[in-house]
């Protein structure tokens, strides 16, 4: 067994989406080779409602699919097919766009005022570009959990992970998403298959996925930004990215406070991506004819 080396780790970036939603972009638009099969992250969170109200109105999709945790609060979703839903807290939406869909979804925040979820974007190969859409909505009482010995915990939305296996099925990519806690001070070691892009977005607390066998500094949002770029590089924190490399195994030593994250892997497509806003084809060709089929009214082909 061989424990993935970080390749980078990057705090996600303040961005402005939708309508108006204040959001951390963790990845998108950008080289989508390191990340394949996977295209954008997103982690939308705040406790004022303005930050996020506004939400992500009319908007089109084709060639990619939208998967959309939701821990905090409730997003109301609605499409041109005539499907309608409301995603509560621990809820998964895995929307599969294939050849278009219009839809909208629009958060409000728990009583507290308290919105939080992550938005991922998975690609679709050629052969599967123009599928049907379909919609697999998982409520959070259907997602598996399970505890390790060292009580490291896990919900697994998609994949098999610890003899349990996630709700998502029937997903190009074959990806495994998982949201692991790892208790305050424990190391602990987590299986990935090494032909898998793999990547963890920590959320909550801190810790180190370089070399769990030393210690090491953590990350947490109160760390010097006047920090030396080398002392930074070994943290890992609230709102980080961290993209691994080859290997078969992710270490983790959690900090103080533990540390929460995402882990999520998949096979890679490697095929050319043509990508503009929503909507990601192989071909400039291609996307040429989808926007000139939104602009004709022709963009829906099912339902």
């Amino acid at each position: 067994m061989s424990i993935r080396p970080v390749k980078r780790v990057t705090p996600a970036t303040p961005t402005l989406e939708g309508a108006g939603v204040r959001l951390r972009r963790a990845f998108g638009f950008g080289n989508t080779k390191d990340f394949d099969p996977f295209l954008l992250f997103d982690d939308f969170r705040g406790d004022d409602p303005a930050d996020y109200l506004a939400g992500f109105p009319w908007h089109p999709h084709r060639g990619i699919e939208t998967i959309t945790y939701v821990l905090a609060g409730t997003v109301n979703h609605g499409d041109s097919l005539g499907n309608k839903g409301n995603l509560g807290a621990g809820d998964v939406q895995w929307m599969t766009a294939g050849s278009g869909i219009l839809h909208q979804e629009m958060p409000k925040g728990d009583p507290r005022g308290r919105m939080h979820g992550f938005q991922l974007w998975a690609n679709l190969p050629a052969s599967l570009k123009m599928t049907d859409p379909r919609y697999q909505d998982i409520l959070a009482k259907d997602i598996p959990e399970v505890t390790d010995d060292d009580g490291t915990k896990a919900r697994i939305i998609c994949g098999t992970f610890w003899g349990k296996t996630g709700p998502v099925e029937g997903v190009a990519a074959d990806p495994r998403y998982v949201d692991v806690w790892v208790p305050p001070g424990t190391r602990t070691t987590i299986p990935v298959e090494a032909s898998r892009h793999a990547f963890a977005y920590v959320f909550e607390g801190a810790g180190d996925f370089r070399d769990a066998s030393a210690p090491r500094a953590v990350l947490t949002e109160r760390v010097s930004e006047t920090a030396s770029a080398d002392a930074r590089a070994e943290l890992t924190g609230n709102r980080s990215m961290v993209l691994f490399d080859s290997g078969d195994e992710v270490t983790v030593r959690a900090g103080e406070e533990g540390i929460r994250f995402l882990l999520v892997s998949g096979r890679p497509i490697e095929e050319p991506v043509a990508w503009y806003g929503p909507i990601v084809m192989n071909t400039q060709g291609e996307l040429q004819r989808a926007y000139d089929e939104l602009r004709e009214g022709t963009f829906i082909k099912h339902g």
